[in-house]
């Protein structure tokens, strides 16, 4: 048996002291319930999807052991490959669009201006609204030759675009649509972070002869880089795991061509009554999502 040197001696003894501290227990004591329902919420939904991903059951029965087989078989899909690219597609594009749309208008709505307050009030309006009633009324102006849409296009000699029957169209309008909801919530963290900054920075710039441009990058970007890569990290998740507004504006057509990783796991447990196929989706999605998290906070660990 290998021997303890002092200084391990020591951390366990300072360890053991602190295990045993009456703060501690109390700590323990008060978090206890929260781990609990945890524990129930959380851990035991999780564990119980993951042995779902390792067997064949359905809704109405519980399934075999299959082992990895579903996994196997999920990276043989042609619909797995298409649901990947779609949705790192949706989630680059809806974190560009918010990012940049949140960004200038929290520049903007940080000068002094008149209305100032109204337009903060009026650009978070699209995050409060339900997602069911900004999908369906998205829908609404869209869905066909005599939707609001066409009715201007056609008013001004142009042919009607079908929107939600066009591919293009459809992933277009989807992340148009996903933007539209999202970048309020991008607008109002940028908003805060970008009054965090000393003003002293951008006065000295100034005396310097920076320009505005000079300013904004060398100062207000920086300024806002840690909260820049939680923001587009915590938008990478919600985006890749949105259900509302691919399957509320089209159901994930036309063809499959809005068709992301979360609704394929909904097709295959719902549709298709493959509960381990669907469970495995969802895992699978998360493994990305995990591998996409380490990476980059190992990079920003890296730079700093």
């Amino acid at each position: 048996m290998l021997e303890r040197s002092p200084r391990q001696d020591r951390a366990w003894r300072d360890f053991a002291r602190q295990f045993a501290s009456p703060d501690l227990r109390t700590s323990i004591l008060l978090l206890l319930p929260s781990m609990i329902l945890i524990a129930f919420v959380i851990a035991y939904p999780m564990v119980q999807g993951l042995w779902y991903s390792f067997t064949n059951g359905s809704l109405l029965k519980a399934g075999k052991f299959v082992g990895f087989s579903n996994y196997v078989k999920l990276l043989g899909e042609p619909s797995f490959w298409h649901a990947l690219r779609f949705s790192l597609i949706f989630a680059v594009a809806n974190i560009i669009g918010c990012y940049s749309l949140g960004l200038g208008l929290a520049l903007i709505l940080q000068r002094e201006f008149p209305g100032r307050g109204l337009f903060r009030v009026l650009f978070l309006l699209p995050w409060i609204v339900p997602s069911l009633v900004a999908v369906v009324s998205w829908r609404w102006l869209m869905n066909d030759e005599h939707a609001l849409f066409n009715q201007v296009v056609t008013f001004f000699g142009g042919d009607p675009v079908y929107f939600l029957s066009n591919s293009n169209w459809a992933v277009v309008m989807v992340i148009l649509i996903k933007i539209w909801r999202s970048f309020p919530f991008m607008l109002l963290s940028l908003l805060a972070a970008l009054q965090t900054i000393d003003r002293t920075l951008y006065e000295a710039a100034e005396i310097d002869g920076a320009t505005s441009w000079q300013s904004f990058w060398h100062v207000t970007l920086p300024a806002i880089k840690g909260i820049s890569v939680v923001l587009c990290l915590l938008m990478t998740i919600w985006t890749v795991n949105d259900f509302d507004t691919p399957w509320l504006l089209n159901q994930g057509g036309p063809a499959n061509a809005t068709e992301n990783l979360v609704v394929l796991a909904y097709r295959y447990t719902f549709a298709r009554n493959d509960v381990g196929m669907g469970a495995t989706v969802s895992f699978v999605t998360l493994g990305i999502l995990l591998m996409i998290f380490v990476a980059v906070l190992r990079l920003q660990k890296e730079k700093r």
